[in-house]
């Protein structure tokens, strides 16, 4: 039987990296976005693997986006074994942490935070419905950051939504490990995608001052490797963890 990942974001950046490896892996995909695919954007990526896949135009972090979501996933594929939460949103403004908004603070951890919540305990009672496909009954992989620990002042209510989903993590590897749905986290360091674009030059100079080991801006499809690994049956033992995947940046170092 072909498996069912469902991936929010992905009409491109990392969640599109992951949603073409996944179905490389052998799954029908499902693919999440705020926005309708651009004309022209057939998703060849995916669809070349010979796995189904479906497009909902959607937002998360509303009630009824989201059960449209599943709704339409459970109509096409009858069933969805991975979530992978990635959608997620910058502050629009950079501003200092005294002078950060109510309603940043608010859409930042509205997208970021909240949908992750409700999406996965959308998902989880599909899942736990489910008969197990493979080793498992199902899997959550929540994309988080760096930003989960590191501190940055002006754009604090990211981190805050960031840590948020790493508590998330925690509590739903905890609640449905007796379900056999295990929950996993990939925390991106500096990731070359559009929501870096606005501050390249700052973090080319970091990499040039030998700020990460590995000395290069991370790729999209380095995060979805992470997520492929996850995703399959090759962890059966572990849940509720975080992989770092930052160029070594969280090396703690003199």
């Amino acid at each position: 039987m072909r498996k069912t990942a469902l991936v929010t974001g992905a009409r491109r950046g990392i969640g599109r990296a992951i949603a073409a490896r996944l179905a490389r892996d052998g799954f029908n995909v499902v693919l999440n976005g705020i926005n309708i695919p651009a004309a022209g954007d057939q998703f060849e990526d995916i669809s070349r693997h010979g796995g189904g896949y479906l497009y909902v135009q959607g937002d998360v972090s509303r009630r009824e986006d989201r059960d449209t979501l599943l709704a339409k996933t459970l109509e096409k594929f009858g069933a969805v074994h991975v979530l992978v939460n990635n959608a997620g949103v910058a502050p629009k403004q950079r501003a200092d942490l005294l002078d950060m908004t109510e309603e940043s603070f608010d859409y930042v951890l509205q997208v970021n935070t909240k949908s992750n919540m409700f999406l996965s305990q959308l998902v989880a009672k599909q899942m736990i419905k489910q008969e197990a496909a493979g080793k498992k009954r199902g899997t959550i992989i929540n994309i988080s950051s760096c930003s989960a620990e590191v501190s940055s002042v002006n754009r604090g209510e990211y981190c805050v939504s960031k840590a948020g989903i790493a508590m998330l993590t925690l509590l739903y590897a905890d609640r449905l490990a007796r379900e056999g749905i295990f929950v996993h986290e990939i925390r991106p360091g500096i990731i070359e995608t559009d929501m870096t674009s606005t501050v390249h030059e700052k973090y080319d100079n970091l990499i040039n001052a030998g700020v990460f080991p590995i000395a290069r801006w991370g790729k999209p499809e380095d995060v979805a490797e992470a997520a492929s690994v996850l995703a399959g049956d090759s962890f059966l033992y572990t849940t509720g963890n975080y992989i770092d995947v930052d160029g070594g940046f969280h090396i703690t170092r003199l």
